[in-house]
């Protein structure tokens, strides 16, 4: 294996190394030829949703709009390697359990549904009818429903979502632990504070007049590839692109689009930041605040001279609340305390901010290095209040961008998967359907693996995913879900999820999105997806389906209610064969869907209106609403500074990753080959422990509960980082991150802010 620093300086993201990746990972699928002709149906109109990421595709389309990661997600999903029956039988659970994420994922697609035999301790073939019978008796039996924990995958489709999330209400419960809150949860949350919608505010068309684009806590290359091709494209034209981050992420620096043949044969690339600054974990609200306080001081300086406003007091008085107190507030906050937690000098911050005055149209994007801390959600308020300055909000090229992962994320919210819904929304279920609604607020997943651990729960259903591994606290939540009378899960590999099973448990398998989903007349149907910049629109699968027993996960959902809530308030087979019907239930129900069937089925879908998008700010205020609190008392790396030998650790994928999905032993823009358990370091703190690069210690947890927390024998690989900082690779390094830390107001893992030291091991 080889660690260490990254590549030369002159090589790029994408580029060659991209078109090799592609081509192993569709060698390794075991069908590369006729992995490389389904590429060419991902995104496009008369095709399939890629079943990567969330970013949206451009509206004049394009004969090859995926990228890397797609290709792996799409040759991960169409391999010709089958787990059968047979390959259940072969191995017990407790075997199973000892193969990484990676090598029990590699076994390839599930072929029939499966239910778990304690006395052998594996899992053996059932009917699907034995096994809704079964599902639905246990949940019937239970005391309440709100016993019952209902998780979903981002990647599941608007339809699965919206029929499984009406399934849970008829069954009588608002129990929706979803994948969204250990990610984006906080951008939310603290966008509806602050512009009264929770989702962001731009389309694609917008990178292409934007004169300035901010990155925060972001790393497009490895997560959202495509976008670097917007990226890109901005910086050809002259927009400043200034990133925040604090490692140094190849894919921001420099990208070579392996779509561009000229450029390839070339072997040119593009430069992606023009500025690059690398905060302190935890830092980011303190440089906005920063960046704020430079840009009040310009206003300031401007005025005396006599010259030309810096701010848009035009939007401030008619569309914003609360601006004094928050200007109060910034003049209140020091320079020293602004440097001190971001780790950037004021020379930084103010030559950041000239940035943001110099654009005359700015948007603002970030990921989870801002969603997975305790002080997110200010955080999220605090790029609010910067936008809202100049008034870059609700007009072209201008306005915020949070970059949701999963595929359908955001949709799945969109449609009802929600464990606080709105109040309207359900009204609304009751009055087109006709039954009582639950209105208790519901578990999200920190209250549900709670429920799980205390007994409260006794079951748990998830529509995706891998639970176990895209959670905190590994060990705990093992035993939440071992715990269960109930685990059912519905999945295309089998997964780690799989191997903690409760008293009876049972694993359905279902269609991926590339494959050919027919109706009981032999006709395709399509799904639909929302994407990052709210475009809805349609996806068909074009492969034959991986095994003949597998079904859709509408038609798993609509087997499991129908044996659980009978038929009396929806006819869940009619539903379940066409998909029309389910998506006139979300028109008549979900605002912003009308005509849903006939926008659907035209290219590239349509849009989801966005009030704040046309500054309408459905807030208490009734305006764009400025926060003015203080920075937090204390930031994770600040903790970390004390001297006393602890580490501020964040979590993050490799390149050969998507979430919890391991393609590959790869991290090669990191210059890591072969292995994943890892811990980047700034090389000084590295001499200063006394250890030298590829050295193994354990890594320990300091969250002071009582809980001993340890992954064991991870190798030291020297990087560009904050001192004080440590990076690794999730899930493997979740056993450090604590139930009990999680963002204010979100209920996010704190997976960016996790505080651990670093013990050698004993010598053979």
């Amino acid at each position: 294996m080889a660690t260490g620093f990254i590549g030369k300086k002159s090589s790029a993201a994408g580029g060659w190394g991209a078109l090799k990746s592609c081509g192993k990972r569709l060698l390794e699928s075991g069908s590369p030829l006729s992995g490389a002709r389904t590429m060419l149906k991902a995104n496009q109109p008369d095709g399939f949703d890629c079943p990567g990421c969330a970013w949206g595709d451009p509206e004049h389309g394009s004969s090859f709009e995926f990228c890397e990661n797609g290709v792996k997600a799409v040759a991960w999903e169409a391999t010709e390697k089958r787990a059968t029956p047979e390959f259940f039988a072969a191995h017990t659970v407790a075997e199973l359990r000892q193969l990484t994420d990676y090598e029990l994922e590699l076994n390839g697609r599930l072929t029939h549904p499966m239910r778990y035999d304690g006395a052998s301790d594996r899992y053996l073939p059932v009917s699907w009818d034995d096994a809704f019978a079964e599902i639905g008796a246990i949940l019937q039996d239970l005391d309440s429903p709100n016993r019952a924990e209902f998780y979903t995958s981002g990647r599941a489709s608007n339809e699965a979502a919206y029929l499984y999330q009406l399934f849970v209400r008829i069954y009588g419960t608002n129990n929706f632990p979803d994948c969204s809150n250990m990610c984006h949860e906080a951008s939310g949350v603290g966008l509806r504070q602050s512009i009264g919608v929770g989702k962001g505010t731009v389309l694609l068309e917008d990178f292409e007049e934007a004169d300035a684009i901010f990155v925060v806590g972001q790393n497009p290359g490895t997560n959202h590839p495509r976008m670097l091709g917007d990226l890109r494209r901005a910086a050809m034209r002259g927009a400043r692109i200034a990133v925040f981050n604090p490692v140094r992420e190849r894919g921001l620096e420099r990208f070579s689009d392996p779509q561009d043949k000229i450029e390839m044969i070339r072997g040119g690339s593009q430069n992606i930041a023009s500025h690059y600054y690398q905060p302190r974990l935890g830092g980011d609200m303190a440089a906005v605040r920063g960046m704020s306080k430079a840009v009040l001081a310009a206003e300031d300086a401007a005025v005396a001279a006599g010259g030309p406003s810096i701010l848009d007091h035009v939007f401030l008085a008619e569309h914003c609340a609360d601006f004094e107190d928050y200007r109060a507030a910034v003049d209140a906050t020091s320079w020293e305390e602004i440097e001190d937690q971001s780790g950037l000098t004021r020379a930084q911050i103010e030559e950041a901010a000239d940035v943001y005055i110099n654009a005359e149209r700015v948007i603002c994007t970030w990921a989870m290095g801002v969603t997975q801390h305790l002080h997110s959600v200010v955080t999220i308020r605090e790029i609010a209040n910067f936008m809202f300055l100049r008034g870059n909000v609700g007009r072209p090229g201008a306005g915020f961008c949070p970059v949701r992962g999963h595929s359908n994320v955001q949709g799945d919210r969109t449609v009802g998967i929600n464990e606080k819904p709105p109040a309207s929304f359900l009204d609304a279920l009751e009055r087109e359907l006709g039954f009582e609604v639950p209105r208790e607020e519901g578990h999200n997943v920190l209250s549900a693996i709670g429920a799980m651990l205390d007994g409260t729960a006794q079951a748990f259903i998830g529509l995706g995913g891998n639970f176990a591994r895209a959670t905190p606290d590994s060990a705990l939540v093992s035993k939440a879900l071992s715990r269960q009378r109930l685990t059912v899960h519905i999945a295309t590999k089998p997964n780690h999820s799989h191997l903690m099973p409760g008293a009876t448990s049972f694993i359905l398998p279902c269609l991926g999105r590339t494959e050919i989903d027919l109706n009981s007349k032999g006709q395709s149907r399509i799904v639909s997806v929302e994407d990052s910049m709210s475009m809805v629109h349609g996806s068909g699968g074009i492969n034959r389906p991986a095994s003949r027993h597998l079904l859709s996960e509408v038609a798993i959902i609509a087997g499991m209610a129908a044996a659980t809530v009978g038929n009396g308030v929806v006819d869940w087979n009619a539903l379940a064969d066409d998909y029309d019907r389910i998506r006139d239930l979300i028109e008549k129900t979900v605002p912003g869907f009308e005509d849903y069937n006939e926008r659907l089925r035209k290219p590239r879908g349509f849009h989801l209106r966005n009030s704040a998008a046309h500054r309408e700010w459905n807030t208490p205020a009734g305006k764009a609403t400025f926060a003015s609190g203080a920075l937090p008392e204390e930031t994770v790396h600040q903790k970390a500074r004390k001297g006393d030998g602890r580490f501020a650790l964040q979590t993050f994928r490799s390149h050969d990753q998507y979430n919890t999905t391991v393609y590959g032993l790869d991290d090669r823009y990191r210059g890591v080959y072969g292995e994943r358990q890892v811990i980047f370091i700034n090389p000084a703190d590295l001499r200063e422990f006394g250890a030298e690069a590829g050295e193994r210690v354990d890594v320990v947890g300091e969250y002071n509960d009582g809980i001993e927390r340890i992954a064991p024998a991870f190798r030291f690989v020297p990087y560009d980082i904050p001192r004080g900082s440590v990076a690794g690779y999730y899930p493997e390094l979740n056993v450090l991150v604590p139930l009990g830390s999680f963002g204010e107001g979100s209920d996010t893992p704190t997976s960016k802010s996790i505080m651990v030291s670093f013990r050698k091991l004993e010598a053979a």
